[in-house]
């Protein structure tokens, strides 16, 4: 089965709004993820998953040069920042297709879906 990332991005104005969020709704949130996150071990679609702190927190490391280069934050600007992913296996992309349709209803956001680059053959 092919591996696929379900990416959850987040733009300022979704930033804005989870942070708008009281306790309880923040929770009920995390409840939906949580039951789609059991469907997908259930069903073997699960590989792994994790959210993200805020994009404020990234480190960016360049070592293409002759020196290593240890940045704060994104190295360019973006209108959209990575919150959270699921990797999932999937006998193809519309399989794939219906599992981002559940989890973009579980998590109230878009989701983009991309297959991992295979393995070449030894």
């Amino acid at each position: 089965m092919t591996q696929y990332l379900l990416a959850v991005n987040h733009t300022p104005e979704d930033l804005a709004a989870m942070d708008a969020m009281s306790p309880a709704e923040m929770q009920a949130m995390f409840d939906t993820v949580g039951a789609f996150n059991q469907r997908l071990q259930a069903e073997g679609a699960w590989v792994f998953a994790g959210g993200l702190q805020n994009h404020d927190s990234t480190t960016t490391v360049d070592n293409t040069g002759s020196d290593v280069v240890v940045t704060d934050g994104p190295f360019v600007e973006s209108k959209e920042y990575l919150g959270g992913f699921w990797v999932i296996e999937a006998p193809d992309l519309d399989a794939a297709l219906k599992w981002a349709a559940e989890g973009s209803k579980a998590c109230g956001n878009r989701v983009q879906v991309r297959p991992f680059q295979e393995e070449p053959d030894a």
